[in-house]
């Protein structure tokens, strides 16, 4: 049976050959392959990918390449104890997808279920193989935070010709690699922290009815939900769109992933998923509150180093440790000033 997930997608393949126009034959010749090497659910799967494709991949992308990214998905569903459990409407939403926001479109599947297949072997759920992946992939693939990267929106072979990635970056590595051995994966962000400090982007994985969250490459050894963003998230606002929580989808919405290299693009379905993350009403952040970054120069590195931040009397009242290399660079230490006056910082480098 057909799952309500899934939209009337005979109209809307009729829609999407007629937008493809040139390509059209090419969009055919992938649902008709995908049914002829899986069946009724191969064909659901190819309909379902080809509704939500933006127009500018119906127009390009060639059958080989969505047929390769169908057949490799479908393998790993069958092969990994946890990606045999998902749900229909996960596996077509958040493990079938070829992307995630506006990336390049490339083939990442191959060399990432190679790569993370013997990562994940002793692996048992979801959870525990996005973990392991989070923990590994980024050293071997050799890529990590730098703000030294070209695009924030890099596809996973431009993150590693440069070595380097900022969180969205970062975030759709990690979603391909979930995604490659069967773990429903989105991208997950804000276009605005409520303190004005921002955006962020990191990752949502699916597992046993829930979803958790994660940041690309900020592994801990703790757990899943748990991240340095924690608190900012915390204090978002569902209903001022820049400062929400959104959700990347396949299937469209009604509603669009804010990308902040491209304020104008509506072509990433989202769902506001800011409630899941909000303590309690968003409140501002004191105006007493403050965030330190440190360089060795202007336009130079980051540097980590010890603060004092001493009042006008000379007291201590709080010392914090600045953030550098691959931190993200919004993690930053706060300091709280509690009372009026003058203030002064004092670093300590190299004593």
């Amino acid at each position: 049976m057909m799952s309500s997930f899934l939209p009337g997608l005979g109209a809307d393949l009729g829609i999407a050959l007629k937008t493809a126009g040139g390509n059209a034959d090419e969009i055919r010749a992938f649902v008709a392959e995908s049914e002829k090497a899986h069946g009724e659910e191969g064909k659901r799967a190819a309909e379902f990918l080809v509704a939500g494709m933006p127009t500018k991949d119906l127009k390009s992308l060639d059958s080989g390449f969505l047929i390769e990214n169908l057949t490799l998905a479908f393998q790993a569903r069958e092969e990994f104890p946890w990606a045999t459990q998902v749900p229909e409407e996960f596996f077509l939403n958040d493990v079938l997808p070829y992307a995630s926001l506006d990336e390049t479109r490339e083939s990442w599947r191959p060399d990432f279920y190679a790569q993370c297949k013997p990562l994940v072997k002793d692996c048992k759920t979801a959870a525990e193989a996005a973990q392991v992946i989070n923990r590994d992939f980024f050293n071997l693939i050799k890529v990590h935070y730098n703000t030294g990267r070209k695009a924030p929106n890099q596809s996973p072979s431009e993150s590693k010709a440069l070595g380097m990635a900022t969180c969205t970056g970062l975030s759709i590595i990690l979603v391909d690699a979930c995604r490659s051995v069967g773990v429903p994966a989105r991208i997950a962000g804000t276009a605005l922290w409520a303190n004005k400090r921002g955006n962020h982007t990191w990752v949502e994985i699916h597992d046993e009815g829930e979803w958790f969250f994660t940041g690309a490459d900020e592994y801990d050894k703790k757990g899943l939900n748990r991240a340095w963003f924690t608190k900012d998230a915390s204090q978002a606002l569902e209903d001022d769109w820049k400062q929400a929580i959104w959700a990347s989808s396949w299937k469209r919405t009604g509603s669009h992933f804010p990308l902040v290299w491209n304020l104008k693009s509506r072509d990433v379905p989202a769902v506001n998923v800011t409630a899941r993350y909000v303590t309690g009403e968003g409140v501002a952040i004191a105006s007493h509150t403050r965030f330190l970054r440190l360089w060795d120069r202007k336009g130079g590195e980051r540097m980590v180093a010890e603060v004092e931040v001493v009042d006008a009397d000379g007291v201590v009242q709080q010392t914090v440790t600045t953030k550098g290399g691959k931190t993200d660079l919004n993690d930053m230490p706060e300091i709280k000033l509690l009372d009026a006056g003058l203030y002064r910082l004092q670093v300590n480098v190299g004593g």
